[in-house]
This record gives structure tokens, C-alpha cells and sequence, in this order.
């Protein structure tokens, strides 16, 4: 593994320590549902995670082996999301290496919703990489589909795959059209606001909540709904960060409002 670019911020600020990282789960996982692990590799992992040593934690949950591919998937999708350039090889290179991992996992723990999620996750990223269009001639719609349903269906309350669900409605829908859109895939506006509103009930302080939220808005109604769209983006951008991926996730929206 190459050397990866580094967190730009100060990673004290998200130190989960000792027992902090215990105690401070619930709130750190309430969008992915991922357990507390009981293998003290993959709490290191963790941590490094939640204080952006993203690097790291995706060698030592692989040090842990396949059971580690949560953590290892999370880590290589947001790395590769906020601190590659985007379309770069190195960030399509990293999309894949956790596709293919997804893969092992979903067939080593079918019964896992982030063996599903985090493989949809990582297929939706690369999809942008390379153009939602590209992607979807290539089949990847589908499979993003198909990964997301199986997460929920073992999960309900995994936020962020109702999150990704909403985005996927959205992002076909402003691609192909409405009637396309549903007849090919099954897409439709009303089906990305009910993904979209039930992910911020279940996660009503999760910044990639309210920025997805505002996204696809956006992609559905455009200007018409302007003044939602800079809400969720105001309330993105004045949350106060949990880790690392939040504070990506800050900066984000701080970026699409100036």
C-alpha cells in the first residue's frame, strides 16, 4: 500500500483512548450500526479511524483478517472520497481494492448488513468517479441496489444505507429521467424522500445526513427547492464533529456554502 495523503486536521481532537472509544460508540456508530468488536486489533483499528489515520486503520483491520472489513471498507471509502483528487487513479484504485473486499465479506458473512452496505458504499463512490453514467452502462446500478435491499432488510435502522438508498433514487432519476429511471430501475422521487427523511430521524445529527439530504434535493427539484437545499447545508455545516469523518464531512458543506 502506497504511502496515503494525511488527515489535515488535528487528530487530538479525536483521540478515543482506552475506554473512551467504548463509551462513545453509540453515537460514533449510530449511522452504521457496526458492533462494538471484541477483538482489541480492531478497536486500534477503530480508533485510528475516528482520529483520520485512515491508512492505519485499514492495515490493522486487515492484520485482523476479513472480520475487519468494516472498518477497512469505511476507512478506504472516506479516504478515498475526501483526500484523493477526485476521478485520480489512486482514488479509483482504492474504490476497487474495497469493492473487492466488500465482495469476500458479503460471502464470508452474508448475514452482516455492512458486508451489504459498505460494498454499496464503495460501488456508489466509484460510480461518481467515473461518471454515474459510465457506471450505470456498466451494470453497477443494479448491484448497488441489490446491496443496499439486503442491508436494510437485515438492518432497518442502518441510517447511512437509507441515506445512500435516497441518493441512489436521486442520482438515477437526474440522469435518466423519471419514466426511465422507474421503469429500468425501479426509481422514483417519492421512494429517495423516504429514505432521505427516515435516515435524519434515525441520525437527526449526522452531517452526510443532511448533505446527502440537500444533494438529492437537488438533483430532484433543482432551484425549486433552493432554500431546503441551503437549510441542510447550514445545519451540516454547524455541527460540531464526533471524528475524523465528520469533520470531512464538515468542511464539506462549509465548502458548498461559501
Amino acid at each position: 500500500m502506497s504511502n496515503w495523503n494525511e488527515f489535515p486536521h488535528d487528530t487530538a481532537d479525536y483521540d478515543y483512548a482506552g475506554d473512551a472509544l467504548q463509551d462513545n460508540w453509540a453515537q460514533l456508530h449510530a449511522g452504521d450500526c457496526v458492533p462494538f468488536p471484541a477483538d482489541e486489533t480492531l478497536q486500534e483499528a477503530w480508533r485510528a479511524f475516528h482520529r483520520g489515520d485512515f491508512q492505519q486503520a485499514v492495515e490493522l483491520a486487515d492484520e485482523a483478517g476479513l472480520e475487519g472489513h468494516a472498518v477497512a471498507n469505511k476507512a478506504t471509502g472516506i479516504y478515498a472520497t475526501y483526500l484523493e483528487e477526485e476521478g485520480s487513479k489512486k482514488q479509483i484504485a482504492c474504490f476497487q481494492a474495497a469493492i473487492e473486499r466488500a465482495e469476500a465479506a458479503i460471502e464470508a458473512f452474508p448475514d452482516d448488513p455492512n458486508s451489504h452496505y459498505f460494498h454499496a458504499f464503495n460501488l456508489g463512490r466509484y460510480s461518481q468517479s467515473i461518471s454515474i453514467v459510465k457506471a450505470l452502462k456498466q451494470g453497477v446500478g443494479g448491484k448497488i441496489y441489490k446491496s443496499l435491499q439486503a442491508c436494510i432488510e437485515l438492518e432497518p435502522k442502518h441510517a447511512e444505507a437509507q441515506t445512500a438508498l435516497g441518493l441512489y433514487h436521486a442520482e438515477i432519476i437526474d440522469k435518466v429521467g423519471k419514466l426511465i429511471g422507474s421503469m429500468t430501475y425501479g426509481a422514483s422521487d417519492k421512494k429517495a424522500m423516504k429514505h432521505f427523511k427516515l435516515s435524519l430521524k434515525l441520525t437527526p445529527r449526522s452531517p452526510i445526513a443532511h448533505i446527502e439530504y440537500a444533494n438529492g434535493l437537488y438533483l430532484l427539484y433543482g432551484d425549486d427547492r433552493y432554500d431546503e437545499v441551503s437549510d441542510l447545508y447550514v445545519k451540516a455545516s454547524e455541527t460540531v464533529p464526533l471524528d475524523a469523518m465528520e469533520r470531512l464531512d464538515v468542511e464539506s458543506a462549509i465548502a458548498e456554502l461559501e
